[in-house]
């Protein structure tokens, strides 16, 4: 499996991580393949340090340190909100305000192991939000974390009704079908039933930027993959955008 390197120098890499891939193996998936275990085989074994994480579901940038010094840095960076991580998501709905910061804490789900809800005993979490594109039934906002909690953008989309689409856990885990909105739509006579245009979750990290112990500027960018990127074409195509 080929993993696109956006970035790369003697102390780190930065690469496009596919929707699906795990960042590193898990007991529970031990047989698939994880994107660190690529890196590192590529670099002929070399061991590659991660640094910060992104969820299974989600595409885009994430980085991982080449060395133990710059992953002890690296990850002070990130403890100390130094790293600027903007994040592109399509929710369900019309989002008002249109830009606006969500400081609910979130914890562990008392009932539902590996869920994350909005509760008042939970860990400090802040999440602004801009409003990019808007549609009648959908929305493309850009993220900025400024913690790094578990389904962070997720359960805070949630908690102001806006989920994203296609979330098992925080939505209704429906995939984009082109049939939800354009009018009149013939499938294929090829075809025994639709296929979606998106049935993972709906959420990619684009920009990563952060300043390195020797001064150097970093900063690694990942277009919108071909999946979102096809729901917001289509929605352009099929559906007027909400006028203000």
């Amino acid at each position: 499996m080929k993993v696109e390197i956006l970035y790369e120098d003697d102390d780190l890499v930065i690469a496009n991580k596919p929707a699906g891939m795990l960042v590193i193996p898990d007991r529970f998936n031990a047989e698939l393949p994880s994107l660190n275990k690529l890196l590192e085989a590529k670099a002929g074994g070399q061991k590659r340090w991660v640094v910060h994480r992104l969820d299974r579901g989600t595409s885009g940038v994430i980085c991982f340190a080449k060395n133990e010094e710059t992953h002890r840095y690296l990850s002070i960076l990130f403890q100390e909100r130094e790293v600027i991580k903007l994040y592109a998501g399509l929710v369900i709905g019309i989002v008002t305000p249109e830009e606006g910061t969500i400081e609910g804490p979130i914890a562990e789900h008392p009932a539902f192991p590996g869920k994350m809800i909005v509760a008042k005993k939970g860990k400090a979490s802040i999440t602004d939000y801009r409003v990019v594109e808007q549609w009648p039934l959908y929305s493309l906002v850009q993220f900025q974390l400024h913690t790094g909690r578990t389904h962070q953008i997720r359960v805070h989309m949630e908690s102001i009704g806006h989920p994203l689409v296609c979330d098992e856990l925080y939505g209704d885990a429906e995939p984009f079908y082109l049939s939800s909105i354009k009018r009149k739509y013939k499938m294929s006579e090829k075809d025994e039933q639709e296929k979606p245009l998106l049935n993972r979750l709906a959420l990619h990290a684009y920009r990563i930027s952060f300043v390195k112990a020797d001064g150097t500027q970093v900063t690694a960018e990942a277009n919108l993959p071909k999946d979102i990127a096809a729901c917001v074409n289509q929605l352009n195509k099929w559906t007027k955008p909400k006028v203000d």
